[in-house]
Formats: structure tokens, C-alpha cells, sequence
């Protein structure tokens, strides 16, 4: 078990996370997934940024969460012809193959990149969605600001949100995976809250989010817990943030204790929470973001004090730079695939600004953080507001 730390150390690094995104954040609005780990250097991802941006939100960093928000909705816009391509085909019964559907990641200047990924992922267009539209309405004015990247982001996953697609991790392209249906259902369904929406087109979201709420509720339950894809026994540390923050899931209903349950008792280990089951990337170590994650989730379940205990674990994971990473190799589940990724890509991202978002994120939740006012942002925030992107090393 991790030794209790008090609350002024966890405040502390929640205030240097905050700082540390806000230096990081690219004049473009973007957020580098990790300044120096190899295979993310010089991206962002809508879903990872997402997430980011909503701690920021939360912690009263209103213009860096909205710059974001306005950097996704530039990329939206400048795909219009694509999204349309694809709803054509779509509607015409001919749908285009995977390699035609929008990224998951972009360069900071907002184009694809030349490296080869893993690109089909719909999780991120609905997080965006979910996120931008809570954060209007977390700091009380109207998403109209962002209504064109919107109402973009509602006609695509109208027209692919029934398709597989690769997981958060990047896996698993043949699966319709619960985590994914997830962060769409949030989407769609915060999209047709917005106001922004034709009145067709909020219909249209209501009911396809409906439509998959259905799916993960009879095919993505296994013994009273949602599972990692439809139809599987297994579970993923992804699925906390269906109960907290994206609130698909009723954190204190049967579904959301026992999910809460089953991944703290099948994944987590003295607070650390693995992936999945037969996770091999890096060994398949601890991850703290998924430690915050399922921390929300148990807050959101009324258990503030098992919520705190995570907080604290990730808070452990902390180096001595003050970085915490994507994962720390404390429990393997085996340790004999780390050599090969070592080489592939270098050591394990460190700092990976979606940990840090995520435990702002839990510590803001907590109140084991106060965020000063808005427009009270620290000087490191506003700095990085005006340039550069402060060096790591």
C-alpha cells in the first residue's frame, strides 16, 4: 500500500500539472501528447487532448481549454469535403475503407503527419464534443463558439459510430469496443444538449446515442459490469471513465459499482491500474491516468476515500523532474516484452500531459486542489499563452 500523503503535496502537484500543460500547450491550441517520447513527439490527439482540456477547464484555465477547442474545430472544418465523402458513401450503401476515415492524431499545425499509425479511432470525436460542450457549460456561456466543429463531428459519427475501429490503445481494429461506444454516446448526446444543432440533426444524435446505450447494455454487460468489447468476458481500465467524468454510466447504479469493482479488483493492484489483462506494451505496467480514472469513478460512486487512495497512488508515480508518466513498471505483467519496445521507441513517455490532466482532473474533484479564479491563472499559464513551448529536459 502507498504511504498517505498530505494534502498540501497533493495540491502542490496538481498546481505544477496545471503549469506544466499550460507551458506546453502549442501557440496553435494544441496539446503535445508528450514533449520528448518519441512516437508522440510533435502530435495531439483529440481524445487524449480532450481529456486534457477538461482537467484544464475544471481547473479554471478557461482560455488554454478553449484554444484547444478552437484547434479541433479548425481541423473539422478544414475535412469538410472529407466528412462529406464519407457520409455520401455511406448513405449510398457503399461505405469507404478504414484508411479514409479522419486521424486520431494531427501534427500541431493541424495536418495528419507522415508517420503510420493506427488511425481509425472514433472515441476522439465524441470526446471533443463532450468536452467542449461541458466546458460551456461549466463557466456558464453558449457553445456557439465552436457550433461548426460541432455539428461536423455529430454527421461523422452518424455515419461511422456502428463501424469497429481501433481501441484508446490503438488495438484491436475487428472490435466494436465499450470504452469507444462510450465517448460517442457522451458526445452525441452533449451535442444534441448544446443548442447548436438543427432540429433534424439533434434527433438524429438523441437517437443513435440512445441507439448504443442499447448496444452496450445488452451485449457489453457480462455478470453486472460493462466488459472491454461487445460480446467479450474481459474488462479495461478505460471503462472507469464511462461512470466519471463522462457520466454514460450512473456511478451509483448496479452497472457502475460493479464495473468500478471489477476493474479494481481484476486490474488494479495496491491502486495501480493496468490496461487490460495480457497487456504486453512495456511490460504491461500501471498507468496513472487509468488510477485517476477509476478514483472518479469511485467519487462519482459516493466512496471518496478509495477516490483519494488512487489520487494517492498517482501522486507516488511522481518523478524526481515532477513528471508523471504514461506507465511505471512497479507490476508487470510481463516483463519480458520491455526490451523490445526499449528499442523500438526509447523509454516510457515521460511527462505524458494526459496523466497529468487526469489527476488535476481527480484532485480538483476531491477538493484536494482549490484552482485560483479565472483570469487568476499563474504566470507560467499566461506565458505560455503568448509563445513558445518551454523546453524539457
Amino acid at each position: 500500500m502507498t504511504t498517505r500523503i498530505d494534502s498540501d503535496i497533493l495540491a502542490s502537484l496538481a498546481a505544477h500539472s496545471v503549469e506544466l500543460i499550460a507551458t506546453l500547450q502549442h501557440p496553435s491550441g494544441a496539446y503535445p501528447a508528450s514533449p520528448t517520447f518519441s512516437a508522440y513527439t510533435g502530435y495531439s490527439w483529440f481524445r487524449d487532448g480532450a481529456f486534457i482540456a477538461d482537467a484544464m477547464s475544471a481547473a479554471n484555465e478557461v482560455d488554454s481549454a478553449s484554444r484547444f477547442f478552437d484547434w479541433c474545430e479548425t481541423i473539422l472544418i478544414d475535412r469538410r469535403a472529407q466528412i462529406e465523402a464519407i457520409e455520401q458513401a455511406e448513405a449510398a450503401g457503399t461505405p469507404l475503407d478504414n484508411a479514409q476515415m479522419l486521424a486520431t492524431r494531427f501534427t500541431f499545425d493541424g495536418h495528419e503527419g507522415n508517420d503510420e499509425w493506427w488511425d481509425f479511432q472514433t472515441d476522439g470525436y465524441g470526446t471533443w464534443v463532450w468536452a467542449v460542450v461541458t466546458h460551456a457549460r461549466r463557466h456558464d456561456f453558449t457553445p456557439a463558439r465552436w457550433g461548426e466543429g460541432i455539428e461536423l463531428s455529430v454527421r461523422y459519427l452518424l455515419a461511422t459510430w456502428q463501424r469497429p475501429c481501433f481501441d484508446w490503445w490503438e488495438e484491436y481494429e475487428a472490435e466494436r469496443h465499450v470504452s469507444t461506444l462510450g465517448c460517442v454516446i457522451a458526445g452525441l448526446n452533449a451535442a444534441a444538449d448544446s443548442g447548436v444543432l438543427s432540429s433534424e440533426m439533434e434527433q438524429q444524435a438523441r437517437g443513435a446515442a440512445a441507439e448504443a446505450l442499447e448496444l452496450i447494455q445488452t451485449q457489453g454487460v457480462r455478470d453486472g459490469h460493462l466488459v472491454k468489447w461487445l460480446h467479450s468476458e474481459a474488462v479495461d481500465g478505460s471503462l472507469a471513465a464511462l461512470i466519471s467524468p463522462l457520466a454514460v454510466v450512473d456511478g451509483t447504479s448496479p452497472l457502475g459499482t460493479a464495473t468500478a469493482a471489477r476493474i479494481d479488483a481484476e486490474l488494479s493492484v495496491d491502486g495501480g491500474v493496468h490496461r487490460y489483462i495480457g497487456d504486453t506494451f512495456y511490460g504491461g505496467g500501471q498507468w496513472p491516468l487509468l488510477s485517476c480514472m477509476l478514483g472518479l469513478a469511485f467519487a462519482a460512486g459516493g466512496d471518496s476515500a478509495k477516490a483519494r487512495q488512487q489520487l494517492e497512488w498517482a501522486a507516488h508515480t511522481v518523478t524526481p523532474q515532477r513528471f508523471l508518466p504514461e506507465q511505471v513498471d512497479d507490476h508487470l505483467l510481463d516483463a519480458t516484452r520491455v526490451p523490445e519496445w526499449l528499442e523500438r521507441w526509447g523509454t516510457v513517455a515521460t511527462p505524458l500531459l494526459w496523466s497529468h490532466a487526469m489527476y488535476v482532473r481527480l484532485a480538483v474533484e476531491l477538493g484536494e486542489y482549490t484552482p485560483p479564479a479565472w483570469g487568476e491563472s499563474t504566470s507560467l499559464a499566461a506565458e505560455s499563452h503568448h509563445g513558445n513551448e518551454r523546453e524539457i529536459v
